[in-house]
């Protein structure tokens, strides 16, 4: 993926996620977040950042529901699965690992680093992994509007940050985990949560075109 940085400004060469081949130009907490997540994720985890980049494209796409939270969205979006990163994994739980990272060292915006740590229903797998005593107590849960839209964003994105449906992309993660790992067993755990957080954003979507302009 080019990177062009210019003055006050960090310009990401779309990604898979994006095949017009264009430039998306990032400010404020993007500037800040696009290249500290591509410096963990890049090199160790070039898939990882490939999907990490996709679903970030897709907070854009849905940043006029979200007014003046679209850029914490997005922000959040690229650094949700940091916590993958090898010198970050000291849990095994990538939401807590990524939060601990985002709060103790990267000292992130607060709001940040809550949606990193509850994104996409990751209170059901920290209950199956016995951590969910800490990511609570650690970590406040966001707005349930920004925890749908960040969940949305995860989940209508494949692992090479290629647009796809919350079905879909559930059935491949149980398909790639194992439907009796842990994974797979959360995945089908949180599906109705997630298929419900799909439908409330879609909802607020059809909601936004139906306004007056």
């Amino acid at each position: 993926m080019a990177v062009r940085r210019g003055t006050g400004q960090a310009t990401y060469r779309a990604g898979p996620a994006e095949s017009r081949g264009e430039f998306l130009t990032v400010t404020g907490l993007t500037e800040w977040a696009y290249p500290l997540a591509e410096s963990l994720l890049s090199d160790p985890l070039p898939r990882r950042w490939k999907h990490s980049v996709g679903v970030a494209e897709r907070a854009r796409t849905i940043a006029p529901i979200l007014g003046a939270d679209a850029e914490l969205l997005e922000a959040a979006a690229v650094l949700h699965d940091i916590g993958y990163a090898p010198d970050l994994a000291k849990t095994g739980f990538h939401p807590l690992d990524g939060a601990r990272y985002l709060r103790d060292i990267a000292h992130a915006d607060e709001r940040v680093v809550n949606l990193v740590a509850h994104h996409s229903c990751s209170w059901m797998e920290a209950d199956a992994r016995g951590l969910r005593e800490e990511l609570e107590g650690e970590f406040p849960r966001e707005h349930a509007h920004l925890n749908d839209a960040l969940c949305y964003c995860d989940m209508n994105t494949t692992p090479d940050g290629v647009p796809t449906n919350p079905v879909d992309r559930i059935n491949e993660i149980a398909g790639r985990y194992g439907p009796d790992s842990l994974i797979g067993m959360f995945i089908r755990r949180a599906e109705p949560e997630i298929l419900a957080s799909t439908s409330r954003v879609l909802e607020r979507v059809a909601a936004g075109k139906r306004q007056p302009t």
